[in-house]
C-alpha cells in the first residue's frame, strides 16, 4: 500500500508540473513526426530430435516450429514523435505472437505495443507513458534484428518482453536513467482474474562511457490470484560491452524468488547466467557465441515432472550476413543439455537438444 500511495504521489506531483510546463511551453504548438514502419522475419528450423507436437519446446516463444517454414513476427507501426509527446499502435501476427500471448483474449494478442506519453519538464528529461509498454526487463529484443544471436537466451524468452502500464523515466544526465513502473501482472496486458494487486518495477541504467551500458531492472509482484497470492520478487542485471570497433560482449543475470504458498516465510528460486560475444567481421558479416544456463527446480517459471526440474545449460554459435543495412539473413547451431530427460523425440523423452535455425528479416520506415 505504502508503495501505491508513493507512486501516486509522485505522479501528481509530475503531472502538476506537467500542467505549469504545457502552459508555458510553446513547443507544444509544433507539428509531430509521423512514421510508418513494418518488420518481417521468416524462418526455417530442423531439430535434430524430431518431435512430434508442432511446437518445439513449451518454454520457448521465437523460432519454436520443427521443419516448417514460418512467420516468426511481423510488424507493422504507425509511430507518433514529437518534443513534447509521443505514442504508437503497433499490431502483430506469426507464432511468437500465438506463443507469447495466448493467455490473452480476441485482437489482443494481436497488440505488440500500444503506448502514450508525455513530457512532464521544459528539459524533456522526465517522461510518463501508459499502455502496452516494452518490458524494462532484459537487453533482448522481440526483434531480431537487433540481438547479436538469432534465437532468445533462456533468461529473455523466460521473463517479460511486454507489461501494461504506467512508466515514468527520469532522464538524471548523460550517463543515469531511473524509472518505475506500475503495471497489471508478469507479462499480461489484462490483470489476473481474481487478482486485485498490482505488480511494480524499477529500472537504472548507468552509461559511463560511450562503450559502456550497465543496467538493473526489477520486478515486484504476483502471478497469482488472491486466494492463492504468493509475492514474487525479481532481478535483471546486465552489462555490455564495446572493447573495440570489431569485438563487444553482454554478460547478464536474473535471479528471482516467489513464496512457496500464501503467506509463507519459505522461498523458492531460479536464476540464469548469460554470456554473448560478438565479432564484426566486416561490414556485412556477423559471428557470435553464447553460453548459459537456466535453474528453476521448483517450477516456478518453467514446470516440469522430472526429479530436478528445469536445470539447463546451452551453447549457440551465430553467423549473420546484412547485404544491406535493413535486411539480414542469419544462421545457427545451438545446443541444450538440462540434467533430466526433458526434450521430446519421437520415442522417448533425451536430455540434450539440437537445431539449426536461419531466418530472412527485414524491416523497412517511412515519414508520412
Amino acid at each position: 500500500m505504502k508503495q501505491i500511495w508513493l507512486f501516486s504521489t509522485v505522479l501528481l506531483f509530475s503531472l502538476l508540473s506537467f500542467r505549469v510546463t504545457a502552459q508555458q511551453d510553446s513547443l507544444w504548438h509544433g507539428e509531430p513526426e509521423i512514421t510508418l514502419s513494418g518488420f518481417v522475419d521468416v524462418f526455417y528450423v530442423y531439430d535434430f530430435n524430431q518431435p512430434q507436437g508442432q511446437k518445439r519446446q513449451e518454454f520457448l516463444y521465437n523460432y519454436n516450429r520443427h521443419n516448417e517454414f514460418n512467420l516468426n513476427l511481423g510488424l507493422v507501426k504507425l509511430e507518433l514523435q514529437h518534443p513534447k509527446y509521443r505514442g504508437n499502435l503497433t499490431m502483430q501476427a506469426g507464432t511468437y505472437a500465438n506463443d507469447n500471448y495466448a493467455a490473452e483474449p480476441g485482437l489482443l494478442k494481436n497488440i505488440f505495443e500500444a503506448t502514450a506519453g508525455v513530457s512532464l519538464t521544459k528539459k524533456n528529461n522526465l517522461w510518463v507513458d501508459v499502455g502496452i509498454l516494452p518490458s524494462h526487463i532484459g537487453f533482448e529484443s522481440a526483434l531480431s534484428s537487433y540481438n547479436p544471436t538469432l534465437t532468445r537466451s533462456l533468461l529473455a524468452e523466460n521473463s517479460p518482453y511486454f507489461l501494461t502500464g504506467a512508466k515514468i523515466t527520469y532522464s538524471m544526465s548523460k550517463k543515469w536513467e531511473l524509472a518505475g513502473l506500475v503495471v497489471n501482472g508478469w507479462q499480461s496486458i489484462q490483470r489476473l482474474e481474481g487478482n486485485s494487486l498490482l505488480s511494480f518495477g524499477t529500472q537504472l541504467l548507468f552509461k559511463p562511457k560511450k562503450s559502456i551500458l550497465l543496467n538493473w531492472s526489477t520486478f515486484i509482484g504476483t502471478d497469482d490470484s488472491d486466494i492463492s497470492r504468493r509475492m514474487r520478487y525479481f532481478n535483471n542485471f546486465y552489462g555490455q560491452f564495446q572493447l573495440n570497433e570489431k569485438f563487444a560482449f553482454t554478460s547478464g543475470f536474473d535471479i528471482g524468488i516467489q513464496q512457496r504458498t500464501k503467506n509463507n516465510s519459505v522461498y523458492d528460486f531460479w536464476l540464469s547466467p548469460v554470456f554473448i560475444g560478438q565479432y564484426i567481421i566486416d561490414k556485412r558479416w556477423k559471428t557470435a557465441i553464447r553460453a548459459e544456463y537456466y535453474q528453476d527446480e521448483t517450477g516456478i517459471i518453467i514446470p516440469t515432472t522430472t526429479t530436478h526440474g528445469f536445470r539447463t545449460t546451452g551453447f549457440s554459435l551465430n553467423l549473420d550476413y546484412a547485404p544491406a543495412r535493413n535486411i539480414v539473413c542469419r544462421l545457427e547451431g545451438r545446443w541444450l543439455k538440462s540434467k533430466d530427460k526433458i526434450f521430446e523425440t519421437r520415442t522417448s523423452p533425451t536430455d540434450r537438444n539440437f537445431i539449426i535455425g536461419s531466418s530472412i528479416a527485414i524491416r523497412f520506415s517511412e515519414k508520412l
